[in-house]
């Protein structure tokens, strides 16, 4: 899936205005206006966002979310209309769209549900070399989720999970960044008698409290500047189903009390507004921090962590997993292997070691993304220490001669290093040009194929290839 392309599914008035904001930041926007029209564009540019319609001739985002809910990795879906209602929106949500949204498309709200941001990790059933050595059923929800783990630690949390998934009690789900908390949250919803509910995810963290309360709460046409419709909040949206709080404790200790009064009395106003509206959410929340220091140093209510915490659930760290580093590594390589039409590809003993050893500091998200990394440097494999390399400033004039030698395609803009630059200290700035020049060549001069290839944006290859167009360089 492309982490630069975003499809449109609407009148070209409508969205238009907001294409040049989106090329400013390194996206590449598409445009359709009926069902087989953007089904095709899907298929063709694998978008990693699609902002539709509720309907348009020839098109109704219920045959697109229908149809969604047959592929593995269809794009999250976003339904926006000039206005909208509980009902409507509930309608979508249930169907599997991300959030149903009321105009107009900013570029604040859509940067905050881009890959680049923190996401839930689904996953499809995995093959059977990669699949848990559990009792049957073991951490799977059919045609959803599948955790994926053997560990004694992973096995626990996910027998508590299930025990309490289909109660209405709130769940406090704890660990570090990138341990996986969203998907445990997902977990509980699809094992639950909500699981054909709206499942609604936001996070605390990505917004100011003004903001986060109208995005919890919802407001009232005029409420406050920029106010000119009634927008339906989470809470409203999630009615019936489950809402996720992420990173809860983040949250302003004057929304922290509002959000109490939701928890203990199932009603809350929206801002500006004077009726009381009811709910039925049940409640699930995140948190990377020690939320008992938080709390004893004053930043969190204590009232509201006893409320959120009555079932406790904490991930372990992926280095706390054992064998789960192999596990997981290999049921990425091989999601990622067959996303990009690669061949199939092992690891060397020296990359097992290596994987096992190392400390993981971003958890089951860092081990993902090396995981895309090495499959694109592997080439035909296989895969070596050498592919997770995660910085320029790690990889040397050897590592460079290596590449060509596993690749076959040393670039004549870039030329091979020679045995005696090998052995000789090269300036950072020079040996960045020619990782640079080399990911071009190798990519055919794709700049998004080539900046993920580096692990950098796009934005940073186009400001660095301006730099060696004023040099003199050809580019």
């Amino acid at each position: 899936m492309s982490a630069r392309t975003v499809l449109f599914i609407a009148e070209p008035q409508s969205v238009t205005g907001i294409f040049p904001t989106l090329q400013k930041e390194g996206l590449q926007a598409g445009l359709a206006d009926n069902l087989t029209g953007a089904l095709g564009f899907i298929k063709k540019s694998n978008p990693c966002l699609i902002f539709c319609r509720p309907t348009l001739q020839g098109f109704d985002a219920s045959a697109l979310l229908r149809q969604a809910q047959d592929v593995d990795d269809f794009p999250p879906v976003v339904v926006f209309a000039p206005s909208g209602n509980a009902e409507e929106a509930t309608k979508y949500l249930s169907l599997g769209a991300r959030d149903f949204w009321v105009e107009p498309l900013v570029w604040e709200k859509i940067k905050l549900i881009l890959p680049d941001e923190p996401e839930p990790e689904p996953e499809p059933e995995p093959a059977p070399e990669t699949a848990p050595a559990a009792a049957p059923g073991e951490g799977q929800v059919p045609g959803k989720f599948r955790i994926i783990g053997r560990h004694e630690a992973v096995l626990r949390v996910l027998a508590l999970a299930r025990q309490v998934a289909r109660s209405k009690a709130t769940v406090l789900i704890a660990g570090e960044s990138g341990t996986g908390k969203e998907m445990f949250a997902r977990y509980l919803h699809h094992n639950s008698d909500r699981a054909d509910k709206p499942f609604v995810a936001i996070n605390c963290a990505a917004l100011p409290e003004h903001l986060l309360e109208s995005e919890l709460f919802g407001h009232e046409k005029g409420a406050f500047t920029g106010a000119i419709n009634r927008k339906l909040g989470k809470f409203e949206l999630a009615s019936g189903g489950t809402i996720l709080l992420d990173e809860i404790t983040e949250m302003d200790l004057g929304l922290q009390a509002k959000l109490l009064r939701v928890l203990q009395e199932s009603e809350f106003d929206r801002v500006g507004g004077v009726d009381t509206v009811k709910v039925d959410v049940r409640v699930l929340a995140t948190t990377n921090r020690d939320i008992e220091g938080t709390v004893a140093e004053g930043d969190f209510r204590q009232d509201l962590f006893y409320r959120l915490n009555v079932i406790p659930l904490k991930l372990p760290p992926l280095s706390a997993r054992g064998d789960d580093v192999i596990l997981l590594a290999e049921y990425f390589v091989n999601k990622f292997t067959a996303a990009y039409g690669l061949a199939r590809l092992v690891f060397t003993e020296e990359a097992k070691q290596w994987l096992m050893e190392y400390a993981w500091p971003g958890n089951v998200r860092e081990l993902q993304n090396l995981m895309e990394r090495a499959v694109l440097l592997a080439g035909a494999g296989p895969i070596t220490p050498r592919h997770f390399l995660m910085g320029d400033e790690q990889w040397t004039p050897d590592d460079l001669t290596a590449v060509d030698a596993d690749q076959q395609a040393a670039s004549e803009a870039a030329p091979p290093v020679g045995p005696d630059e090998a052995l000789s200290v090269m300036p950072i700035h020079e040996m960045e040009k020619r990782l640079i020049l080399k990911s071009l060549a190798e990519t055919t001069g794709n700049r998004t194929r080539a900046a993920e290839l580096l692990g950098i944006s796009v934005r940073t290859l186009r400001n660095k290839l301006n730099e060696y167009k004023k040099l003199g360089v050809e580019v």
